[in-house]
């Protein structure tokens, strides 16, 4: 029987190596899932609920970033909104993911879902978002908290391919790796599966068939995590947007160009390599690759000009490389986190590294691996 109330929360991510490279089906990248989080809690509407909110309301949703409840209703299988739309894409991944597990239950031959949903967050500050990717978390929690509240059973690659499904439908170009880290949990390595192939077979063949077919390009394991390695964050204060930096850059004349291959070989071999030295304990060889995925970086943000590298994020990457570490922007750059990996019983090169970050106006956040995926 179906519960009245269910809480979920799900992780945020940093990418430690592929970024950009990524969003191309079947190539790799490697991320993390960590200790911030998006909770979401989902309850049934009870009668006087339905009565505060209004007879015509199915769906509310409120957040600790919005200043009053969004409120909408079921029209032709889509959330239609009651009045003004609230600001902010929090609300848009929301009901992406409710529209999609409505579309299963349909399916199934099963009522859509008549809920509250309530959303808190530590994956920001004072409104501002550290880059630990908000949107997959709410996406990937709020297809369990809502799948479970209406009964449904679902695997790990269920819920992750649901929320992928409905990600694609607001940005195709998301390459689905936060979802998977906030699914999955831990060290991941990660492929993307091709989007537009898994939205056409989900609109020809619906969505259980989705669940169930191969996608092209999709894979996903755990990974160990590093040894004798201490993975510290910094973040810039500077709010960047993954969506749209890659929007930029698949605008430029550089995508299928000579250059563009390079880059995405070098990022396919740095990423095979990092992933083999996680297996095989190999430190030394993770910082060389983490190195090598720095300077790819480095040299996309030359030839394009994406404005990835920020002074504040150069100055993480120099501090950490002083001490022996290796170091890089953490995701599509241009603000948000770096991270750097340190010997971890060089405590003093530790303490040194995250004092020149303050110096430079980086934060270091106390941030560790969240080795669950979504929690209930």
């Amino acid at each position: 029987m179906a519960a009245d109330t269910v809480v979920c929360r799900a992780p945020g991510k940093l990418f430690v190596a592929g970024e950009y490279a990524v969003v191309e089906p079947g190539n790799p990248a490697i991320l993390l899932a960590v200790d911030r989080y998006v909770t979401v809690t989902a309850r049934r509407l009870d009668p006087a609920a339905e009565a505060e909110a209004g007879a015509d309301v199915d769906v509310v949703l409120s957040s600790d970033l919005a200043a009053a409840p969004v409120r909408l209703r079921w029209q032709d299988g889509r959330l239609a909104d009651l009045g003004t739309p609230a600001p902010g894409g929090g609300p848009t991944y929301v009901k992406a993911a409710v529209e999609t597990v409505a579309r299963l239950l349909a399916e199934r031959r099963l009522p859509a879902p008549r809920l509250h949903l309530s959303i808190t967050s530590t994956l920001h500050e004072d409104g501002r978002k550290y880059g630990l990717g908000s949107s997959g978390a709410v996406t990937a929690a709020t297809i369990k908290a809502v799948a479970a509240l209406c009964g449904l059973s679902l695997t790990t690659e269920d819920r992750y391919r649901l929320a992928l499904l409905a990600t694609a439908t607001i940005d195709a170009k998301s390459s689905g790796g936060d979802l998977a880290a906030s699914t999955y949990g831990g060290w991941i390595a990660y492929q993307a599966p091709d989007r537009d192939k898994a939205l056409d077979l989900a609109a020809r063949a619906g969505l259980e068939r989705a669940l169930t077919e191969p996608w092209p390009g999709l894979a996903v394991r755990r990974l160990p995590p590093p040894k004798a390695l201490s993975l510290q964050v910094g973040w810039t204060g500077q709010p960047a947007s993954t969506t749209s930096l890659v929007a930029h850059l698949h605008r430029r004349t550089w995508r299928g160009t000579a250059s563009h291959q390079h880059f995405l070989d070098t990022s396919r071999d740095l990423v095979h390599a990092a992933t083999d030295a996680l297996e095989t304990g190999d430190g030394p060889g993770l910082l060389k690759q983490i190195r090598r995925a720095r300077h790819a970086l480095a040299r996309l943000d030359d030839e394009v000009g994406l404005g990835i590298f920020t002074d504040k994020l150069t100055a993480l990457c120099t501090a950490a490389e002083a001490a022996g570490g290796a170091a890089k922007p953490s995701g599509a750059g241009g603000g948000d986190c770096g991270i750097a990996l340190l010997d971890a019983t060089a405590s003093q090169d530790i303490s040194h590294v995250t004092q020149r970050w303050a110096a430079a106006g980086v934060l270091p956040l106390p941030l560790r691996p969240a080795l669950e995926g979504i929690e209930e």
